[in-house]
C-alpha cells in the first residue's frame, strides 16, 4: 500500500486532496473485497472480483506523489534522509498491523488453515520478521497460517515489501534517469506486465500476486511494482494540468466500477481476465491519476471527504485484515452464508474505518511527530 500523505511534517507543497480521497475510495473497496473473499469458491466467482487492482492504484499513485515532493529536494536532501522519511512515514503502521495480527491469531487459537497449532516460538519469529518486512518462505515454519502469505500475520504487509522496493529503486535509479530512459522502463515494464498477465504466469487468471513467494508471485510482484511506479512517476515529470471538473466523482465511480467487475471471461479464455487486468493497471489508472491531479475541489464538505478518506486509507488497509482472518475463519467452521452474516459484515466494515481512524490520530500521528524530531 503506498501513500499520499505528507513525507514530513514541514513540506510545504500543497497536497492533491482529490488523490488522497480516490486513495481512501481505492482502500474501502479493498475491504468489499476481502469480506466477499469468505464466500468465493474460486478467483471467478469472488464479488467485488478486482479488488487486487486497488494495489496497482496505489503503486501509481506513489510514484506520482513521490516523484512530485521529492525529484527538485535532490540537491538538499540525501538518500539517508529521503529512507528515513519514508521509515517515519510507514513503518509504523506496518508495526501496528503485525501486532494486530499477532492478537488476533492468538484468538484465533494460533492454528494454521488446517487446525493444527503453530509452535509459540513460530509465531514469535514471525512476528519480529514481520516488523522488519522479512517475508517468509511458503512451507517454512514461520510461515504459521499455513496457505503460503509472505506475512502470515497481516498479509497486505506483502504491498509494503514492494513499497519500500520501490522506495529504494526510486532513491538508488530512478530519480537519476532521464525522463526519456524514464519512458523506456515505462514501456518495457508494461510489456511485461501485459504478457503475465495475458500470458497467465500468476496461474491464477489475474494480476492479484505479490502476497506469496510461490510460483511467479515474486516476479509478477516486481511486474507490478516497477510498472506502476514507474508511470506515476513518469507522470510527475510531465504532468500538465487541466481544469476538469467533477474530477472527484468521476474517477471515484470508475474506481468502484472497475474494483467491482465481475470475472471477465471463463475457465477456458483466462487470458481475457488478464487482458481486463492489463488495461486498468497500464491504460486506465494513469488516466485516473492525471484526472483526480487535474480536478479541483471548491466546498468545504468535499474537502472534508476527500481529507477524511485520504487520512485513514493507509491505516484502513494496513489495519483491517487481521480481523478479516477471523471473520473467514467464524465463516468457514459454521459454513455460513452471506445472508446469514451480512450485518457482521457492516460492522467488520465501519469497525474497521473507526478502528482506523483511531490508530491513525492517536498512534500513527503522534508517533510520526515525534520521530520526525529526532
Amino acid at each position: 500500500m503506498s501513500n499520499l500523505s505528507s513525507v514530513s511534517f514541514k513540506d510545504s507543497k500543497p497536497h492533491y486532496q482529490i488523490l488522497n480521497g480516490l486513495r481512501g475510495v481505492a482502500a474501502i473497496m479493498v475491504i468489499f473485497y476481502h469480506i466477499f473473499e469468505a464466500f468465493a469458491t474460486s478467483s471467478m466467482d469472488q464479488k467485488f472480483n478486482h479488488g487486487y487492482l486497488a494495489v496497482d492504484f496505489f503503486f501509481v499513485l506513489s510514484g506520482f506523489v513521490i516523484g512530485y515532493a521529492y525529484d527538485d529536494r535532490w540537491g538538499k536532501m540525501s538518500v539517508n534522509n529521503f529512507f528515513r522519511r519514508r521509515l517515519i512515514r510507514l513503518q509504523p503502521m506496518v508495526i501496528m498491523g503485525a501486532l494486530l495480527g499477532l492478537i488476533t491469531f492468538l484468538i484465533q487459537g494460533g492454528e494454521t488453515w488446517d487446525g493444527t497449532k503453530a509452535p509459540i516460538i513460530m509465531i514469535a519469529i514471525a512476528f519480529v520478521l514481520h516488523i522488519f518486512l522479512i517475508p517468509a518462505m511458503p512451507g517454512s515454519g514461520v510461515e504459521v497460517r499455513g496457505n503460503g502469505e509472505m506475512f502470515p500475520l497481516n498479509g497486505p504487509s506483502w504491498s509494503l515489501f514492494f513499497e519500500y522496493i520501490g522506495n529504494i529503486f526510486y532513491a538508488l535509479f530512478l530519480r537519476r534517469l532521464s525522463t526519456k530512459a524514464l519512458k523506456i522502463v515505462v514501456v518495457l515494464s508494461g510489456i511485461g506486465l501485459a504478457i503475465f498477465a495475458v500470458g497467465n504466469f500468476s496461474g491464477y487468471g489475474h494480476l492479484g500476486v505479490g502476497w506469496t513467494l510461490a510460483d511467479n508471485n515474486f516476479i509478477g510482484g516486481l511486474l507490478r511494482l516497477l510498472y506502476a511506479f514507474s508511470a506515476g512517476l513518469l507522470m510527475s515529470r510531465v504532468f500538465k494540468p487541466k481544469r476538469i471538473k467533477g474530477a472527484f466523482l468521476i474517477s471515484s465511480i470508475v474506481i468502484v466500477f472497475l474494483l467491482s467487475m465481475p470475472f471477465v471471461g471463463n475457465s477456458n479464455q483466462l487470458w481475457i481476465n488478464g487482458l481486463y487486468d492489463a488495461v486498468c493497471t497500464i491504460i486506465i489508472f494513469p488516466i485516473l491519476v492525471y484526472i483526480g491531479a487535474s480536478g479541483t475541489i471548491n466546498n468545504k464538505f468535499s474537502t472534508k471527504v476527500c481529507k477524511f478518506l485520504g487520512d485513514i486509507s493507509y491505516p484502513l488497509y494496513m489495519v483491517h485484515y487481521p480481523f478479516m482472518y477471523l471473520f473467514y475463519s467464524w465463516v468457514w467452521k459454521n459454513e455460513l452464508t452471506f445472508a446469514e452474516v451480512w450485518p457482521m459484515a457492516i460492522v467488520l466494515l465501519f469497525g474497521n474505518i473507526i478502528l482506523a481512524w483511531i490508530i491513525l490520530k492517536f498512534y500513527d500521528v503522534p508517533l510520526r511527530k515525534f520521530l520526525a524530531k529526532l
